[in-house]
């Protein structure tokens, strides 16, 4: 029987078996997009919590019920396995490779850069996981054959570690690199663009220290302001974002629920639409369409809804292309008009014009029509949260989990939880996420120890930072 057989059978012929990695780094930073930019009830309802859309059938996730569907399992699977797991062996390839002769001379720049830039989307990825649960695995996260069952960390203590980690990435970072670059072909948000990559990095660094803004403000502040001061993103040319192609399976994750699916899942939410056709806001056509009747109409929170009676979701979501939001011009603007208000007053009205420019034209409006907008919403230094919270809030209408944070950090705009929401959210929005049920099954000690430290597992528990 095996005198014609001349393959290893323990070998499958059809896989690969070495990786190298550019093609580690694409999927990573594709998944990390798709996990940020779905609307799947599967793994990110966001944009239901932010009452920016609303269910049409079925509503448990507007009610605040995400133990029905697992979606916590979900989050740790996107972000641990497709993004940290992968980003990690990819690290583990590049410390492992021998350049050749015509690449030595160039090899010790480029594999700082290579190794930074990994690192920085690992920063990135963990405050994301931070700021969902509070206490997350990380120091053991890394290295499951060592901790099959990692301990948890406390999320103050891997803030700090994370700015450290970031300034590493900054210094590491060398755009006189030359020759090689191993995965600028995999590197789908700059190409391996160093230039670029430092200032995500410093703009990265500027959101871990407007994160800790209250809870830490001393190191928040010496954080966010030498970010800044060594060059954030300035125009939308800088944004990190990952572009989506027109055919399947590398369409924009929206595109593939809301039309590729066929179903009527989604239209738009009662709140923001309210909240904008008071504000005579120029980006209501852009979030939404006007229903056949004319006019926007949003369905009340936590309610269904006949799909043809209710605004839908603009053309962007309709459109296969669109790209997914990493970190971008708007959303850093908000950053420096928030450090402003807190340690510069004197420049915080201009930074929030700025800001509130910046979303208008990022959705197709003109300078001219910001500047009317803005005589009706000017800043209110007394009130600066209110102003800050509540115009962030609308300006990161496609990148939720953004803007749960401003909602969360800044307490605007006022959101109320529908009276269907279920029992567990204490009749409140959630401020967190609870820990994945299978962690609870199956790394249950150090899950007990986690839900104890942060002061219970429950929707209603507020994270370290947000305790002000």
């Amino acid at each position: 029987m095996t005198a014609c057989v001349n393959e290893d059978i323990n070998t499958d012929p059809n896989s690969a078996y070495t990786v190298v990695p550019g093609s580690l780094i694409n999927y990573a930073q594709k998944e990390l997009s798709d996990y940020l930019n779905t609307p799947s009830v599967n793994e990110n309802n966001f944009r239901l919590t932010m009452q920016y859309w609303q269910e049409t059938t079925y509503v448990n996730e507007s009610n605040y019920d995400f133990t029905n569907r697992n979606v916590s399992n979900q989050i740790y699977t996107d972000n641990y396995v497709n993004v940290l797991n992968n980003l990690g062996k990819a690290k583990d390839a590049i410390n492992a490779y021998a350049p050749t002769a015509t690449e030595v001379a160039g090899w010790p720049k480029n594999k700082k850069n290579q190794l930074a830039i990994i690192d920085i989307i690992q920063v990135y990825t963990y405050q994301r996981l931070v700021d969902t649960f509070g206490n997350v695995p990380y120091t053991q996260a890394a290295n499951l054959t060592a901790f099959p069952l990692p301990a948890y960390d406390d999320g103050a203590t891997i803030y700090v570690d994370l700015i450290a980690r970031i300034n590493a990435d900054i210094a590491n970072l060398d755009a006189s690199a030359t020759g090689f670059q191993s995965f600028s072909d995999g590197d789908q948000y700059y190409h391996g663009d160093i230039a670029k990559w430092t200032v995500f990095a410093n703009s990265l660094k500027l959101k871990l220290g407007i994160g800790i803004a209250d809870s830490n403000p001393t190191l928040a502040q010496t954080t966010a302001l030498s970010a800044i001061a060594a060059g954030v993103m300035t125009n939308p040319a800088d944004n990190g974002q990952f572009q989506y192609l027109a055919a399947s399976p590398n369409y924009n994750p929206l595109y593939e629920n809301l039309a590729a699916s066929g179903r009527e899942d989604y239209i738009a939410g009662k709140t923001l639409i309210e909240f904008m056709k008071t504000s005579a806001d120029p980006r209501l056509d852009d979030y939404y369409d006007e229903v056949p009747a004319g006019g926007y109409i949003g369905q009340t929170i936590g309610e269904g809804g006949e799909f043809a009676e209710f605004s839908h979701i603009g053309e962007f979501a309709y459109t296969p292309t669109t790209p997914g939001v990493i970190l971008n011009y708007t959303e850093v603007a908000f950053y420096i008009a928030e450090a402003n208000a807190r340690w510069n007053p004197a420049a915080a009205a201009t930074a929030y014009n700025t800001a509130v420019t910046a979303s208008i034209v990022e959705w197709g409006g003109t300078p001219a029509e910001a500047v009317t907008y803005l005589a009706t919403h000017p800043y209110d230094a007394v009130n600066w949260k209110k102003s800050i919270g509540e115009q962030a809030w609308v300006a990161m209408f496609n990148q939720a989990l953004t803007s749960w944070n401003f909602w969360r950090r800044l307490d605007f705009p006022v959101l109320t939880a529908p009276a269907t929401a279920i029992i567990n959210a204490g009749g409140k929005v959630p401020v967190r996420m609870a820990y994945p049920v299978l962690e609870q099954q199956v790394n249950s000690s150090n899950w007990k120890a986690a839900s104890t430290a942060i002061g219970g597992d429950l929707l209603t528990t507020k994270l370290f930072w947000d305790k002000f």
